[in-house]
């Protein structure tokens, strides 16, 4: 034989195995897959217990539609919800330090320059802090300029809250668990 000829059987013998490995390699990788399969059982258990929530939410919703809620005799029978007040020593015996009331740089991240920027905002107080939303601080805060984006207004409405209602030993532990007003 001549070398054309064995350099044509070496290319057509090298192709033949390389097709041949390529076919094992699929069907071993087929073979070796797992199969999914449904366990109807389960399924059919699932499907069971979904209706028979579905029906008790439909007895809730009807319960709620014809449900009637007795009226008060008088407007002096309503119980108005407590408002707190300030205790301011039991303030300090949780903070450490003196506290006046409505004072918001008690809120971890809050100094008086941020103070004075939520003033301008007529955001004056605990109880109106706690109801601002963290969009609006950090528009109060963009009010500010450049230098007073860099703060985190996402716990200040929390933390006011807690003030308001006079959680003074709950505030302490979250402001020493997330310096810097962090969540």
């Amino acid at each position: 034989m001549n070398a054309d000829a064995i350099d044509i059987f070496f290319w057509i013998i090298l192709a033949i195995v390389g097709i041949t490995i390529g076919v094992v390699g699929y069907l071993l990788g087929k073979a070796n897959k797992p199969q999914q399969t449904v366990d109807m059982s389960l399924l059919k258990k699932f499907e069971i217990e979904n209706a028979k929530l579905r029906a008790d939410l439909e007895a809730c919703k009807k319960r709620a539609t014809t449900a009637k809620i007795p009226k008060p005799k008088s407007v002096a029978s309503l119980s108005t919800p407590a408002v707190p007040t300030f205790d301011a020593k039991a303030a300090k015996a949780a903070l450490g330090k003196k506290v006046k009331k409505d004072d918001l740089k008690i809120v971890e991240g809050i100094g008086p320059k941020i103070q004075e920027l939520f003033h301008n905002f007529d955001i004056k107080t605990w109880k109106a802090l706690s109801e601002t939303s963290a969009n609006k601080c950090q528009e109060v805060l963009d009010s500010g300029g450049k230098r007073y984006r860099i703060h985190d207004p996402a716990s200040w409405p929390m933390q006011a809250k807690m003030a308001h209602e006079g959680h003074w030993q709950q505030l302490h532990e979250w402001q020493e668990k997330h310096r810097a007003g962090k969540f």
